[in-house]
């Protein structure tokens, strides 16, 4: 009976407490409302809550950030949406941004690379994507022309008959916006430095003038008397450019007599005290290591020079040529002024051309002619991303790069037109092992870095010309200036490590007379490469050149004598 009572007892005990539970409402009470509520309110909380509520206070500070981060969440999801076409688009919707959108002046742009450093982001990508359809120095010289109602030819420029009718056997009928520009200045005498997009056509700029001018002293009775002498000396930076830029000045001057020569790297002194030992030629194409030997062995005499041209001038004012070319200029009579390349005793005109405005040229440049008289010509699109090409970042892990270019090769294989593809690295090892890689994939490629010799390249990039392969695989030595008109794709397998190199390699596509539809794909591995991602992107967004880019020719410091006390 005892027992009956106790068991009664429990569950009737139980009960009551569910019952209690379920009872009880729970009321969060911030502490700003509990301090500006009226007092009848308060003692209504108290009244009816009792001893069922449980009260729950949100301090200030917390409410605060609450509403800082909603605010900042909707500012973001509406602060690039334009109608239009998209300038950058991210894997992250809410970080697309279109091309009717322009930031303010201070206004931080939220980068799609912003976390790129965290191991979490692999896989994340963004792209920038083309603007135009041509390139800006086409659709410029094109805009003029609508403008004046008549096309601009090279007869506009005084370029003689014969040039004219050996540019039209090759296609090409109209000056881009840098020949406009650099050709008469180049004609008036003056000493010009040119700053210019990649494939806009610089080589010709500087080629068209010199070769009428050494036929028309041809012609006159400067050659009448004495041997003949060497009226232009190019310098480039490697053999395979050499190569390029004689083959240009050879159909160039074809008809009219003149003879073009090249003196390259790779070979010792007896080739080049053999070259010499013939006539000298009209034009020479010379890269600094060939040129200094010659210099030094007395193979050649630059001090009757009409033309004195550096080429890809940021890579030779770099320090690692920079001393060369000082050499070279000081066994050369550069004019200060037009009036000293006229004359019997005429002075050379000096010509400098980059895709880059080189740094350092105010140091070389003031110990042989006057800065001040120097013509500066620079595109308006110089130092900026090229809009006519798409241009695709992506991070990733180093072990799925491999696999990541496989299939973007297969895609360029599968789209109408094909195409040709360069692939990036940094070293030449690396250019080795992927080589070895994409062999056992299958993949038919060539490959070209500065371990092989001088000779060696040279062929196999004029192979690649050919069309013999179409994936080269090379370091940045062919990134400079060489002429890849074929090239559709451009892949950093590794990243960039300066703009300028990103300048050049971006350069390889998008090219006058080069196949439309180029881009760039950006394989984005290491903490260190992040960094300039995030530049380029930013200068993508707010649409300027890229940063610590040089724009004008800086004067030297006066060196600071020590004087003995």
């Amino acid at each position: 009976m005892l027992s009956v009572k106790v068991a009664y007892l429990a569950s009737a005990a139980s009960r009551a407490i569910s019952n209690r539970v379920n009872s009880r409402r729970f009321v969060i009470v911030s502490a700003y409302s509990r301090l500006h509520c009226p007092v009848s309110q308060t003692r209504f909380y108290q009244s009816v809550a009792a001893p069922e509520e449980t009260v729950i206070r949100i301090p200030r500070y917390m409410q605060k950030q609450v509403e800082n981060v909603k605010q900042t969440r909707g500012k973001n999801k509406i602060n690039t949406v334009r109608p239009g076409k998209l300038l950058i688009q991210s894997k992250n919707p809410d970080l697309n941004q279109t091309a009717a959108y322009t930031l303010g002046r201070f206004e931080q742009p939220v980068l799609s690379s912003k976390g790129w450093k965290h191991n979490k982001s692999f896989g994340d990508y963004f792209t920038i994507n083309n603007m135009r359809t041509v390139a800006p120095f086409v659709a410029e010289n094109q805009n003029e022309e609508v403008e004046k109602e008549a096309p601009v030819t090279f007869n506009n420029l005084q370029i003689c008959k014969e040039l004219v009718e050996t540019l039209e056997k090759i296609g090409i009928t109209n000056p881009t916006t840098v020949q406009l520009q650099t050709i008469p200045k180049v004609m008036k005498g003056h000493n010009v430095l040119c700053a210019a997009e990649t494939g806009s056509g610089k080589t010709l700029s500087y080629l068209l003038p010199i070769v009428q001018r050494l036929m028309a002293d041809k012609e006159s009775e400067m050659y009448a008397q004495g041997t003949r002498k060497i009226g232009a000396v190019v310098l480039v930076p490697s053999r395979e450019l050499a190569e390029q830029v004689a083959a240009v000045s050879r159909g160039l001057c074809a008809r009219l007599g003149l003879r073009t020569m090249t003196v390259g790297g790779g070979r010792g002194v007896g080739h080049i005290k053999e070259v010499f030992k013939k006539d000298h030629p009209d034009i020479l194409v010379a890269t600094p290591g060939a040129l200094v030997k010659a210099l030094r062995r007395r193979c050649i005499d630059l001090s009757d020079l009409s033309f004195f041209v550096v080429d890809e001038a940021d890579t030779m004012f770099d320090p690692s040529f920079s001393d060369m070319l000082e050499s070279i200029l000081v066994n050369t009579n550069i004019s200060r002024h037009p009036k000293e390349t006229k004359g019997l005793d005429h002075k050379a005109q000096l010509l400098v051309v980059g895709a880059t405005f080189p740094g350092g040229v105010g140091e070389v440049l003031s110990q042989v002619t006057d800065l001040g008289s120097m013509v500066v010509i620079k595109s308006k699109m110089l130092h900026f991303l090229m809009p006519h090409v798409k241009q695709k970042f992506l991070k990733l892990k180093g072990a799925d790069k491999i696999l990541e270019l496989n299939l973007a090769l297969k895609q360029l294989q599968q789209e109408e037109g094909g195409g040709a593809a360069l692939v990036f690295c940094n070293k030449s090892v690396t250019v080795n092992w992927l080589g070895y890689s994409l062999d056992e994939m299958g993949v038919q490629h060539a490959r070209l870095q500065g371990d092989m010799p001088a000779a060696v390249r040279a062929g196999i990039f004029h192979s690649f010309q050919k069309g013999s392969a179409d994936v080269l695989i090379c370091t940045d030595i062919a990134s400079r200036g060489l002429d890849t008109s074929r090239v559709r794709l451009v892949v950093n397998y590794d990243s960039p490590e300066s703009h300028t190199d990103y300048i050049h390699r971006a350069g390889r596509v998008g090219r006058a007379g080069g196949m439309e539809g180029g881009e760039v794909l950006t394989f984005v591995t290491h903490p260190w490469d992040v960094e300039l991602v995030q530049k380029i992107e930013t200068a993508a967004r707010r649409r300027t050149s890229l940063p610590g880019m040089e724009s004008e020719i800086r004067e030297p410091k006066p060196k600071e004598v020590e004087t003995e006390e």
